[in-house]
């Protein structure tokens, strides 16, 4: 099987979510036998269709452009037998790039009226390739890909090219420490997508089930961390870009907000085999307290004080919130003691080895 996988994502790797499902898809079928190619179009030059339609007269199927669409893109096109379309999702369909790209596949077509049932169609130059349609949102709920859904399947799957549609919600998240597990698992059924197309042309129910479940059961907490983000944002002056490469972390504004963004934060890899309650006692612009469990590699976090904590912490919010988000030095601030400890003091040494960024 010879298949064209097209990646429109402006995006480079690292920061891409369409690039991370798209290379774990890409990883099955190759495993499978199938030779594949990726195309980042974002590296191509590809020119806007002008509806000139000298593709159907004066040059039958070829355009008149003469770019990286007519010279290498749409000959490797034509000569593939399934062709992924890999786009983010923009205002629920396909971005620009992908979208160009399907209007460049024009002169696959030739001008003529068929009737095709109840429809007039146009017949086909070349045999059309399969298609397989791959999107990521960062929406929690898979009605998000409602839109481009009925878009691929008017045209695409009419005429039965549509051979399947891989959607991931919530995309944004797969990279979360806190969720890595569940989202290595996703990939993974992603990956076998891409030896089931190879093998069958079609995708079982169970791995797609697996490629969409909903890993985000608290959409309340999705929402606040996500505005909580994109206040992080705004203050700093930084696009989501700027804002991973300078390894910024939102910056919590409430005793709420606080629990989420650490447990968000909890590295069950870097905890192990711990098993200890963290307290945490607050003044200061937030007076609340609330306390964390980790035992057997997960965390869960309470509201309020708790009997015997392994380790105490007592510290104005705003103190601990600076520590936390790297605007303060943790151990400058305890000399200075601007919060003060009791109890495990290892814990709070290991503090960053069970808390933070994977890596």
């Amino acid at each position: 099987m010879k298949v064209l996988a097209l990646n429109s994502s402006p995006r480079g790797e690292g920061q891409s979510k369409t690039a991370l499902v798209l290379s774990h898809l890409v990883l099955g079928m190759r495993e499978a036998g199938a030779e594949v190619e990726e195309i980042k179009l974002r590296e191509k030059k590809i020119r806007n269709c002008i509806g000139c339609f000298t593709c159907w007269t004066k040059t039958p199927g070829i355009c008149i452009h003469k770019d990286d669409m007519s010279n290498e893109l749409f000959p490797k096109f034509i000569q593939s037998n399934l062709v992924i379309y890999a786009s983010p999702l923009y205002n629920f369909t396909v971005n620009a790039a992908m979208k160009k790209f399907i209007e460049r596949t024009l002169p696959i077509l030739q001008p003529f009226f068929e009737e095709r049932g109840a429809e007039t169609r146009h017949p086909y130059r070349h045999e059309f390739p399969k298609a397989v349609v791959l999107s990521v949102a960062g929406f929690p709920e898979m009605s998000a890909f409602d839109q481009l859904s009925s878009y691929v399947r008017f045209i695409f799957g009419r005429r039965g090219n549509l051979v399947a549609e891989i959607y991931r919600p919530a995309a944004e998240s797969m990279t979360l420490p806190l969720l890595q597990d569940k989202a290595r698992r996703i990939l993974e059924a992603i990956r076998k997508a891409g030896h089931e197309l190879v093998q069958s042309m079609k995708l079982s129910e169970e791995t797609l089930a697996l490629v969409t479940q909903d890993f985000i059961k608290d959409k309340k907490s999705f929402r606040e961390m996500g505005n909580l983000f994109w206040k992080s944002c705004i203050a700093e002056g930084v696009t989501p870009k700027e804002f991973a490469e300078r390894g910024l972390i939102p910056r919590p504004d409430s005793i709420d907000t606080f629990m989420m963004l650490l447990s968000l934060g909890f590295k069950p890899h870097g905890a192990g085999d711990t098993r200890a309650v963290i307290q945490f006692n607050f003044s200061g612009k937030i007076p609340e307290s609330c306390h964390f469990r980790i035992e057997e590699g997960t965390i869960s976090a309470t509201h309020g004080s708790v009997d015997n904590p392994d380790l105490t912490i007592d510290s104005p919010f705003d103190v601990w919130v600076d520590i936390m988000t790297g605007k303060a030095d943790g151990q400058q601030m305890f000399m200075a003691q601007k919060y003060t400890v009791k109890g495990d003091l290892s814990l709070l040494i290991r503090m960053n080895q069970i808390f933070g960024k994977e890596g």
